[in-house]
């Protein structure tokens, strides 16, 4: 339960510049798409740099106090960034994609500076999340039962970018857009007295029964010791799980930032509108979510291998995502909607198999630090998307080839993984 609401707090807070993107472009007349794909870059790029230490520093200190720590550093940040409108004078220079010279420097003024140094720290606490939840979960859960338990809390993340067309939308429309982020910021702080005051490890827990932690341990038991990252990077089995983060998490990060203004640019929608689409959109990709740990649960107790489980529920994923291509040119907003709901449901399946690779092929000890190097792998990818998108829009229009990316890429991911890991047997170290 936790570990299901630091989720939606975690998309609740990132999710909002991209529900309130229209507004901002009005309030602080942006005339160039990239600017605002800058300000996302500066997120992803803190995300990726966050993912560097987040891991090895969850493994060091222990979730309790570093999860504690990670939700302080992004509940402020998400907040600093209602005082976005209080720069002036500020000029940032960014490297950005051109069309045409396929580099160019967009210079970000006044507001956008604000949020992208607010947009930076965020990313830093933010990265520390998914190492902290997908640690707690090797701690807490045998392996058979990890693919679902991830799957329970990473539907958070769709929780909580359902929730957020819900409550912003009306703050931003009663009190204006900078109380939506503030409002949304300080809802953290009541997570982090909540899990300082009832979470420990299981040895730990004096509600846990020696049978319940016996359940808990059923596992062959792994080495204690450190493992540092020199001692991850050449396995295999590393770039196969950094590899599918690169290259998915960027198309989550298209439907979080960008799918608002998709809704905006091709359909009309505004503030008073494009709640409902976003909640459906969301929901579906809840039981996604739980659907795709679920599936390769039921496999595995069909008797299949571990290997033939997670890879044919992630091929399921992977083919329903590619219908999305229509996406851009469906004239019906629900033929849309629906397009990326499944898609979006089908990523959050993807997701739930892929976070669950660790633990198959590396020791509970491991297990943060090779999911903190897979999520700098995905934020890298997001760096580049982020660029890509605010190129092509600020070229074409058009969501198009972007849709067209998103379908293809998981089949391909799915591919790669398969060749780096054929049988997911555990990395040596």
């Amino acid at each position: 339960m936790l570990l299901l609401f630091a989720a939606i707090i975690n998309y609740v807070d990132r999710q909002v510049i991209g529900i309130l993107k229209p507004t901002l472009v009005q309030a602080f007349g942006w005339q160039d798409e990239r600017i605002y794909s800058s300000i996302v870059f500066s997120f992803q790029l803190a995300y990726a740099i966050g993912f560097v230490f987040m891991g090895r520093f969850m493994d060091w200190i222990g979730v309790r106090r570093g999860f504690a720590l990670a939700v302080t550093v992004w509940s402020i940040a998400a907040m600093a960034h209602g005082a976005a409108a209080m720069i002036t004078g500020w000029r940032l220079p960014f490297l950005n994609l051109d069309a045409e010279k396929g580099f160019a420097i967009v210079t970000l003024t006044g507001g956008a500076v604000g949020l992208a140094i607010a947009r930076f720290a965020l990313g830093i606490g933010e990265a520390g999340a998914f190492p902290a939840s997908i640690k707690t979960v090797a701690e807490w859960f045998p392996k058979k039962e990890r693919a679902l338990a991830t799957g329970i809390f990473n539907s958070g993340t769709n929780v909580g970018a359902l929730l957020t067309p819900l409550i912003v939308p009306w703050i931003a429309l009663h009190w204006g857009w900078q109380w939506a982020f503030v409002l949304t910021g300080a809802l953290g702080f009541f997570w982090v007295a909540w899990w300082l005051a009832v979470y420990r490890a299981p040895e730990n827990h004096p509600r846990i029964k020696p049978t319940e932690l016996a359940y808990i341990r059923s596992d062959p038991p792994d080495p204690v010791v450190k493992i540092p990252w020199r001692k991850l990077l050449p396995h295999r089995q590393t770039w196969a799980f950094a590899i599918g983060k690169f290259m998915t998490d960027p198309i989550w990060w298209l439907y979080l930032f960008w799918i608002p203004d998709f809704l905006h640019r091709n359909h009309g929608l505004d503030l008073k509108t494009i709640g409902l689409p976003l909640v459906v959109i969301y929901l579906v990709a809840d039981v996604g979510s739980i659907g795709g740990g679920w599936l390769s649960g039921r496999f595995i107790k069909w008797g299949w291998s571990h290997n033939r489980a997670r890879k044919m529920a992630m091929l399921v994923c992977a083919s329903a995502v590619v219908p999305v291509m229509f996406a851009a040119k469906a004239s019906n907003l629900w033929v849309a909607v629906g397009l990326v709901a499944l898609a979006a449901a089908a990523h959050q399946g993807w997701s739930a198999n892929l976070f669950t690779l660790t633990s198959d092929m590396f020791p509970r000890k491991a297990v943060a630090s090779v999911v903190g190097i897979g999520g700098m792998a995905g934020a890298v990818g997001g760096m580049f998307i982020a660029m890509l998108v605010g190129a092509v829009l600020q070229a074409t229009g058009s969501y198009l080839p972007v849709f067209i990316m998103a379908g293809c890429t998981y089949l391909v991911a799915l591919l790669v993984i398969h060749l780096l890991a054929p049988r997911l047997e555990p990395a040596r170290l």
